[in-house]
Parts: structure tokens; sequence; C-alpha cells
């Protein structure tokens, strides 16, 4: 127990004067003071409480579609005898033969080497195009139309005139995915900048931001989110245009190898193929969600504490 020594000037808390308070204990008098037992609630470390049921129940709706298609085409393709649609086992038989054992897998290094040019070089002309928009509102107005032409314009339709301007070899198809990987994020880009609250703009001039920190504290988070996006959907076009460029006068890659298969009507074969193709492109596609859960995290942390508050 501790004491206090009241002031002479104190006064009652019903204005009284400074004599009559603390049940008549007089002034400059020693005055008990009880001590309180702490009600701090100290936080246990540790996940929070439900995440990890929360993930496994994710992760079985995730799978569960998969796992009963995969099923049923098991079963209703065992005895299926038409040369065109072959049991899945055969298939799958065919897949190790043909892509773990044997020298098919040579075919994806070409792939992947085109595709991974392909995109980062029209990802990177799609985000500075778009912030480039987003600054010079006068040349956003200007090139608008052209902007939308060029991104309705299927890019397939281009690969006669890539030709006709690179040749036949790994440079048109380079150019066809940029082409068709450049739009989704440019046009992301600039939709993630544009809506961007302007009061943060009036608060980062307020405290004398400089432009190259406005940038990097104000727009790259603010944006960063609908750019994600862009990114994945540049990468989907980036994979589509990357087989259909290689079944046009090429000599290599997955796509050449599904072409050339269904031309000498090994069929297994080319479904061999499509099943590679098809685990290829789902294995980029979550590898790319990953990646940006890994460097967005702030930003799903905080949904995620905002959709548990609702």
């Amino acid at each position: 127990m501790t004491t206090a020594t009241t002031g002479s000037t104190a006064a009652a808390p019903d204005g009284g004067s400074g004599s009559a308070a603390a049940g008549g204990v007089a002034v400059g008098d020693a005055v008990p003071v009880t001590d309180v037992p702490s009600t701090q609630v100290t936080a246990t470390p540790g996940r929070t409480p439900g995440r990890g049921r929360n993930r496994g129940r994710n992760l079985l709706l995730a799978l569960w579609l998969p796992v009963v298609l995969l099923i049923g085409w098991w079963f209703l393709s065992a005895a299926s005898t038409s040369p065109y649609f072959p049991p899945l086992q055969v298939i799958l038989q065919s897949v190790w033969d043909e892509w773990i054992v044997g020298d098919a897998k040579l075919q994806l290094l070409p792939s992947l080497r085109n595709l991974a040019l392909g995109f980062i070089g029209g990802s990177l002309l799609g985000v500075l195009g778009g912030a480039l928009l987003w600054r010079l509102p006068i040349l956003r107005k200007g090139t608008n139309p052209i902007v939308y032409f060029l991104y309705v314009l299927p890019a397939p339709a281009l690969l006669p005139a890539m030709i006709a301007l690179f040749g036949l070899g790994e440079a048109r198809q380079i150019a066809l995915i940029a082409f068709g990987a450049t739009w989704p994020a440019l046009l992301n880009t600039l939709d993630g900048m544009r809506g961007i609250d302007q009061v943060k703009f009036d608060t980062a001039r307020a405290m004398k931001f400089s432009s190259l920190r406005t940038v990097t504290a104000v727009v790259l988070p603010g944006a960063s989110p609908q750019i994600a996006a862009g990114l994945r959907a540049s990468l989907q076009v980036s994979i589509i245009l990357m087989v259909v460029s290689e079944m046009i006068a090429a000599s290599e890659g997955i796509g050449y190898f599904i072409l050339q298969a269904q031309t000498v009507f090994a069929i297994v074969t080319m479904w061999s193929g499509i099943v590679v193709l098809s685990v290829l492109g789902t294995l980029l596609n979550y590898l790319f969600v990953f990646a940006e859960h890994r460097l967005l995290g702030w930003y799903y942390g905080s949904r995620a504490v905002g959709t548990d508050k609702a």
C-alpha cells in the first residue's frame, strides 16, 4: 500500500473545499491509495484459431472437382476403343514414356524460353506504358482509340504479319507473345493508378514527399493489386500465344509437338502433349499466385482482417 499527500488547493469532486474531501481527511494528511490489480491480458503467440482449418477447407474445395473429373475420365474411358479418345490410363502411360523417360521433355525448353522472354517484355511495356498514360492525361486521351483498337485485335491474326516482319525464327514467336501480354498489363496498370484516392496525393503533397517517394509510397502500393491482376491475365494470354505461335512455321516446342503428333495420327501422343500442356499452365498459374501473395501479403492480410470484422 502506498500513500499520497493532497495539495493545499485541491477541490472535492462536488466543488467543495479541500478540507471536506476524502471522507473528512484534513488537508496535508496522507491519503491511502489501494493498489488495483492489473487487468492487462497478455496475448498468447501462435496461429489464429481456425486458420489451419480454413486452409484445409479451401484446399478441399479447390481439389474436389479436378479429382472427380479425373476419376470420371478414368472409368468412362477405360473401355474406349475409339482411336480419337483413348483411355486415360493409356494417355498417362504415354506421358511417362514420352515426357518423363523419353526426349519429348526437351520440347519444353524452347517453349518456356519464348514464354519467359515474351511475357517479361510485354509486361514491362504494359506497366511502363500504363504509368506513362496515367502521368500524361493529354497523351492518354490522344492514344485512347488506338490502345483499345490494339487491345481487341486478336493476336493470332497477326501471326502472318509477324512472320513477314521477323521471319521464321524465335523472334516472331517472342514478338507475338509480347504483343498479347502488353495490353492486359497496360490497361490494368492505368486503371489501378487512376483509382488511387486523391486524398492520398494531397496528404503526400502536404508532407512534402518528393516525386520518387510519392511513386514508391503512394502510387505503387495503391495500384499494385490491380497491376498484379493484369500480369496474371497477361500470363494466361502468353501461354495461349506460345502454343499458337509454335503450331505455324515452327520446328520445336510443345505446340509443334502436339501438331506433329496429330499430323501423323499419333493420337495418344497428341493427348499426352495436351495433358502436359495443361499441367504446365496450371503450375505456372499457381506459381504466379504464390509469388503474388508473397509480394502483396500486406494487401491480402488487410482484406482478411476486414472480412473478419465484417
